[in-house]
């Protein structure tokens, strides 16, 4: 009976012992690190856990296994708090790599459109040029009137350019030799205008519309005769893309 007496007088200085001296400490613990203030909650604890059990030694050795608790719970709420802090930074890694992905997909796409681009105008260069091999008005000795066969062809080329708005025209008018050279000169600028002028009527814009006139100087062959005459009496229609225009220009 006695010595249960002791005992509750022991646990009750502990106590009274334990709670003066957190309310002594209670402004310094928070200068303090989070590990001795583990330690010291667990040694509390466990002095009184060894008292209750076995007094004055069993409150000793209380106090070694509840400094040991209180390491254990320490590290568990810093494992716990480590664990939130890697759950965030996967979060933000995984929504970074989906935003890369978008981004490959994106370019991806544009590189897709570029290459079909390309081809795209790669074809349409080639097809003008493959019109423009042979896209000549001829014309009979001596004038510049414009035969119902190449008006036909000129209401062609009207309807292209209509349809391709970045389509220009330019445009050489050219005369056979015979006659002086003035005479030919203005022979070919009458010859080149009659088609300009052509063109103008089916409602293309004279500013898509380019041209020289070279009278007799630059014949197509060689030899003069009948038949190369005939093919010297011409204007020259060349279809450019906008860009080849202002390359020129």
């Amino acid at each position: 009976m006695k010595k249960h007496m002791i005992n509750a007088a022991i646990i009750s200085s502990l106590l009274m012992t334990n709670v003066s001296y957190a309310t002594s400490t209670k402004t310094t613990e928070t200068l303090k690190d989070r590990e001795h203030t583990e330690e010291l909650v667990g040694l509390s604890s466990g002095a009184i856990l060894g008292a209750v059990i076995g007094g004055p030694v069993g409150a000793f050795i209380g106090a070694l296994t509840g400094t040991f608790i209180g390491k254990s719970v320490g590290d568990e709420s810093e494992i716990n708090a480590q664990k939130s802090i890697l759950e965030q930074q996967q979060f933000a890694l995984n929504d970074k790599n989906a935003k890369l992905a978008e981004m490959d997909k994106q370019q991806q796409t544009l590189f897709e459109v570029q290459t079909e681009l390309a081809r795209i105008q790669a074809h349409q260069e080639q097809t003008l040029t493959e019109l423009s091999i042979g896209m000549n008005v001829q014309f009979k000795t001596g004038s510049a009137q414009i035969e119902p066969l190449f008006q036909q062809q000129l209401d062609n080329v009207a309807y292209m350019m209509a349809s391709m708005p970045d389509l220009h025209v330019n445009l050489m008018g050219y005369a056979d030799r015979r006659g002086n050279d003035a005479f030919n000169q203005a022979l070919s600028e009458q010859r080149l205008l009659e088609v300009i002028n052509y063109l103008a009527a089916q409602g293309i814009d004279k500013t898509r519309l380019t041209g020289q006139a070279y009278g007799a100087s630059a014949p197509m062959h060689e030899e003069q005769n009948f038949e190369n005459d005939f093919f010297d009496r011409r204007v020259t229609l060349k279809l450019i893309s906008e860009t080849e225009q202002l390359a020129a220009n």
